[in-house]
């Protein structure tokens, strides 16, 4: 088991982008840890490293939410079928209500469009001690967007070119923005499933082959998936670009969902433990009316 948590532990930073290098997804593997880890740890032992993670990042959570200082945003942008809702599903199965909000940005309405393409998102920000998880955000607007470069003609942009100068003003307006946050007490942490166009064919199939899926099936799902080659550009730029100190992507393989979920629950919970958040000070009155408290229920119990 030790080996098995070192295994993942190391993996972290290899998930973890360089700055400033140019971002080749070819050199990520989308299916490490599946096989491998199989034949030599039990599926028992692989769960139970999730669960581990998992009661961790719930204990974090608390602390986050008790100290009132920090806010934590991840973001999560994939492929369809990559598995999103079920990584936030398994990884935050753990924590409070209370102190976490997920947003699923879909396609923007006409008032989203008649502002800033961050204007949304600011408004779904999580408050000081919450976990936010934008489920899709403001990069949607240098990948889908940026692929599909008649939906600009929407946005009524005054002088809008889809070229070099237009896409590296987002980049940098997400940086600033970012940096911004960060600034003002938000740990920000993104991450990219990195699901192959193999395994992504074979979920699709599943969803059409059980009946049970069948809700989760969209025909535009398919329509997308012909446009790979150019997401796949669209998210080297966009990683290369928007990779940070401060708001650092995690490229995540994500044809074993295991490993995807394990990955991103310890990668969270390493990255709130290094805040170093404390719980709030107890003062000296308070400490007298506890103890006043503790005399008058104890003399309840005579």
């Amino acid at each position: 088991m030790a080996n098995t948590d070192h295994r993942l532990r190391t993996l972290i930073g290899k998930c973890r982008l360089p700055i400033g290098r140019r971002v080749r997804l070819n050199d990520y593997d989308t299916s490490w840890g599946g096989e491998k880890l199989r034949k030599k740890y039990s599926k028992r032992q692989l769960e139970a490293l999730l669960v581990q993670d998992v009661t961790k990042l719930a204990a974090a959570q608390e602390l986050l939410y008790a100290a009132d200082s920090w806010s934590v945003l991840l973001i999560l942008q994939a492929m369809d079928a990559a598995g999103k809702d079920s990584t936030i599903k398994h990884v935050m199965s753990g924590v409070n209500p209370q102190g976490c909000q997920v947003t699923a940005f879909k396609q923007p309405s006409a008032e989203e469009v008649d502002h800033t393409f961050l204007w949304r998102c600011m408004k779904a920000l999580p408050e000081r001690g919450r976990i936010g998880i934008f489920n899709r955000s403001y990069y949607e607007e240098v990948l889908v967007v940026k692929v599909h470069r008649e939906l600009l003609a929407a946005e009524h942009l005054p002088n809008c070119k889809p070229d070099k100068e237009l896409w590296q003003g987002r980049y940098d307006d997400i940086n600033r923005f970012e940096r911004h946050l960060v600034r003002n007490g938000t740990l920000i942490l993104k991450f990219f499933l990195h699901v192959s166009k193999e395994e992504q064919q074979k979920r699709f199939l599943d969803r059409i082959n059980e009946r049970d899926k069948h809700w989760k099936f969209s025909p535009a799902d398919i329509q997308e998936r012909q446009f790979w080659d150019e997401y796949m550009q669209a998210y080297e730029d966009c990683l290369t670009f928007t990779n940070t100190d401060w708001a650092p992507w995690y490229v995540v393989p994500a044809d074993h969902k295991w490993v995807t979920r394990t990955l991103v629950a310890a990668i969270i919970t390493h990255a709130i433990g290094k805040l170093n958040l404390k719980y709030p000070r107890v003062t000296k009155e308070l400490r007298k009316q506890i103890k006043e408290a503790k005399r008058q229920l104890e003399r309840e119990q005579e």
